[in-house]
């Protein structure tokens, strides 16, 4: 690869690709301001102008989005007539989990056993980076040969829909003829893919109430309803003996048609422990790519220590449902909250309350920009042809860019290959795939502009 002028830049632009990640990834911005501090998420987002003033860019602009977050914005100029691509990234985290579960601090980026370790590293503040550097390379090999602009969000991985909303009131400043999202991955690192569809989400918060206080359980409990225990049993009644999703009226049976999955090395890449079973039927790209999923986020009772023998009065959930292509995220959350209204027993209160909403999205994969793409990763990545792989995650933003631009080729691709362990603890990024999704990037711009 080092033999491509583009290859060879990118290379040796990889120190300071470091640098820089290092500076991003020690700002915790964690778009929850209930957890974390708001101005760590403003002190990354200014950073984030400055790289792009830097590069040149005009009109850099911090973004004041609806749900109270920033996003950054910034237009390259390119040549008269040049084609307009929009390259997105966000540099909002996902929280650290427990940091002490952490081999090396979540928040200071670390190189170990050939890998970079930070919370961000590779989802997405890497992705930022990937476009930087492909900027960069083409820079000094005779100039960037289309209209760039760069949207960098501030709440991707909160789901609340702030750059979302703000695009609809500002419909003219993300049109582009093609957008390269940095936000999801190889199928595994080293093979080249293009993700081709996303799953849509729903984010609900279920409180269960059944006393005006917490009671005794030596003096009430077997009479007394337990908030917690009827809780549990709506939770429970979300999943079938197997594990699948069983949310009622939600279909459950789709086949994905596409880049299969094979089980065990599904299981080595989750970390699945010995002896413990797969949950959900067919095979594991339709489980992670054409099916509903729906996950239990977080439960609000008592912890284990320092608990007291009490029946609980009230305790609450947050529950995730991702939907497939095909399936109206709207319509999902409506049958998800009423699903846990209609299993809830003992005729307990419940209330549901939806904080979140993404549609599903599917590219159309025929388009000049994905041959143009194919063209490049054929480069990037020497005697490995592209792939086309789903993403079980969310990108709420691609629908809305589509509905806003439907001209507009759409292409997935980024640094989340499954050795990333994004959104866990331990969360890395291949330096390796930085630098040759770079190149890649850097490449398809060319080709693009050409075609």
């Amino acid at each position: 690869m080092s033999s491509n002028p583009i290859a060879g830049t990118v290379a040796s632009l990889i120190p300071r690709a470091r640098e820089e990640l290092t500076e991003l990834v020690a700002f915790r911005s964690v778009a929850d301001f209930d957890q974390f501090p708001r101005s760590e998420s403003e002190d990354a987002a200014r950073w984030v102008a400055d790289a792009l003033r830097a590069e040149g860019f005009q009109d850099v602009a911090l973004l004041d989005t609806p749900d109270g977050t920033q996003s950054v914005y910034g237009h390259l100029p390119g040549p008269q007539g040049a084609k307009t691509v929009l390259l997105y990234a966000h540099y909002d985290v996902q929280p650290p989990l427990d940091e002490s579960a952490w081999t090396t601090p979540p928040f200071e980026l670390t190189e170990r056993d050939g890998r970079w370790y930070g919370r961000g590293a590779a989802d997405c503040k890497g992705g930022l980076v990937m476009h930087l550097l492909a900027l960069r390379a083409l820079k000094a090999n005779g100039g960037v040969p289309v209209h760039v602009k760069v949207i960098v969000e501030g709440s991707e991985e909160q789901g609340t829909g702030g750059l979302e909303r703000y695009a609809e009131q500002h419909p003219d400043l993300l049109a582009a003829d093609a957008v390269v999202i940095g936000d999801t991955g190889n199928f595994r690192a080293g093979l080249p893919t293009v993700t081709s569809t996303l799953r849509g989400m729903t984010l609900v918060r279920v409180q269960v109430d059944t006393l005006e206080g917490n009671l005794h359980s030596g003096q009430f409990g077997g009479a007394a309803p337990d908030a917690l225990a009827a809780l549990i049993r709506v939770l429970d009644s979300l999943r079938a003996e197997d594990g699948s999703t069983t949310v009622e009226g939600l279909a459950g049976e789709a086949r994905w048609d596409g880049l299969e999955y094979d089980e065990g090395q599904f299981r080595d890449d989750a970390k699945v422990l010995d002896g413990v079973q797969l949950i959900g039927s067919g095979s594991v790209a339709d489980r992670l790519w054409a099916r509903p999923a729906v996950a239990v986020l977080g439960i609000d009772c008592p912890p284990v220590v320092g608990a007291t023998p009490s029946v609980q009065a009230s305790a609450r959930a947050l529950v995730s449902l991702r939907v497939p292509p095909g399936v109206d995220a709207a319509e999902a959350s409506k049958l998800l909250e009423a699903h846990l209204q209609a299993h809830t027993p003992w005729g307990a209160r419940v209330t549901t309350e939806q904080i979140g909403q993404g549609q599903a999205f599917r590219a159309d994969t025929s388009s000049p920009a994905y041959t143009a793409m194919a063209e490049a990763m054929a480069v990037a990545y020497p005697g490995r042809r592209m792939q086309h792989a789903g993403q079980g995650g969310s990108i709420p933003l691609c629908n809305t860019l589509a509905s806003l631009y439907p001209r507009a080729e759409i292409l997935l691709i980024g640094l989340s290959e499954p050795g990333a362990q994004i959104h866990a603890v331990d969360e890395s990024v291949s330096p390796d795939e930085l630098e040759r999704l770079s190149v890649a990037v850097a490449l398809f711009l060319r080709t693009y502009a050409a075609s």
